[in-house]
């Protein structure tokens, strides 16, 4: 077995966040196996049951022909069609159906980052003075051994392919197994202004050695995805975020769970990757939170979204609109890309748990990130998904 350590660094102090790995080691090509072909679409059962891979093909199929579309036309390439009238947008409306082979090494790299800025006025209720920058270190290669849970998410939307930042959190139903990974509600779904964003897929430890946007282009595939592609095949968000998402009035909101199966092979996410941290919805204030430390791949210059980075502060209060929850503000140089990217804590009992996720920064610079508070609701996201999935 072997430890895996989140090492963040920040004004010469270095602290160590252990966390325990549950397999050995990473894959070293993506895991064999025959590609999975069918996905997700039903309702959350009221029982928690689990859906057999047949019946989750069947299902799919039948949520596509609902609404006009052709399973294997979506695969073909009528996924492209973003007709607001046909744009699945509901809770229960969610389907990404496996399309092997569609994220090349190339295609990952022209992927974009969603811009979310917000204008902020220090000193406005429920807002502490902006804090300042903290610059986001790199972190240490491979980061399989230092950030194992952390990884990219790569999905397709209206205006191309897009990328984000996620963690594999723990699924209570499935200890040791878990295919959930936890990111942004802007990451998977557009919110009032649109549905649910389409081709998702998560990759763990992205680019484990850091390797330049030039070395890249003749990396070999287990050195861009060194433990394959996971394919969502279930969402949740929060419904604040599907009605309102984009204003400032969801932004405290901007949380979501994915349920992933990989591409090709059967093991869990959780076993592949030998990773997975606990979330804490205890919704500690910020000055009760003590030090966080947020993960992501930010894309936004001056970064190039190729190498994973790191930012260590104590958060501070940001509210985005009246009546409205309090989100944690941290300084951190980090840019769009980040967006999703897990934001740490340790727990009174020493254990690391994932506290918050990378939500939005200032309009016009970048010295700081803002992150959700996690409490009942985002709990209830999370079993949502794990329900859904249990054996």
């Amino acid at each position: 077995m072997r430890s895996v350590r989140l090492l963040p660094a920040v004004l010469g102090l270095v602290t160590a966040l252990t966390l325990t790995a549950t397999a050995c080691g990473p894959t070293e090509t993506p895991a064999d196996g025959k590609p999975a072909d069918g996905a997700s679409s039903s309702a959350p059962a009221a029982d928690g049951g689990g859906d057999s891979g047949a019946d989750l093909t069947e299902d799919l199929a039948d949520k596509l022909k609902k609404h006009g579309v052709d399973l294997d036309e979506w695969k073909q390439g009528e996924w492209k069609n973003w007709d607001k009238d046909t744009w699945l947008r509901e809770a229960e409306d969610f389907v990404n159906p496996v399309i092997e082979g569609l994220w090349d090494t190339p295609r990952m790299q022209s992927a974009k980052s969603p811009d979310q800025t917000i204008t902020a006025q220090a000193g406005a209720g429920g807002t502490d003075p902006t804090p300042r920058p903290v610059r986001a270190q790199r972190e240490k290669t491979p980061y399989h051994n230092y950030a194992a849970p952390v990884g990219k998410i790569f999905f397709d939307a209206p205006e191309g392919h897009m990328v984000c930042s996620g963690t594999i959190v723990k699924d209570p139903r499935r200890p040791g197994k878990s295919n959930l990974v936890w990111t942004a509600g802007h990451c998977v779904h557009a919110g009032k202004q649109g549905g649910w964003y389409r081709n998702i897929a998560f990759v763990p430890a992205f680019n484990d050695l850091g390797k330049s946007p030039a070395a890249l282009q003749n990396a070999q595939p287990h050195e861009v995805y060194p433990y394959g592609q996971f394919w969502a095949d279930w969402a949740v968000t929060s419904g604040e975020w599907i009605n309102a998402g984009g204003t400032n009035q969801a932004w405290p909101y901007d949380y979501a769970v994915l349920h992933v199966q990989p591409e090709r092979g059967s093991k869990s996410l959780e076993e592949t990757v030998g990773a997975a941290l606990p979330v804490d919805f205890s919704a500690p204030t910020a000055a009760q939170a003590g030090t966080m430390g947020a993960w992501g791949y930010p894309g936004a210059p001056p970064y190039n979204g190729m190498i994973m980075h790191k930012c260590l502060d104590r958060p501070t209060r940001l509210t985005t609109a009246p009546a409205t929850p309090t989100m944690y503000r941290i300084g951190c140089t980090m840019t769009a890309g980040s967006s999703g990217g897990g934001w740490f804590r340790v727990l009174p009992n020493g254990k690391t748990a994932l506290v918050s996720n990378t939500s939005i920064g200032p309009a016009g610079s970048n010295g700081w990130l803002a992150g959700p508070q996690l409490g009942r609701g985002a709990k209830a996201v999370h079993e949502m998904v794990s329900k859904k999935f249990a054996r």
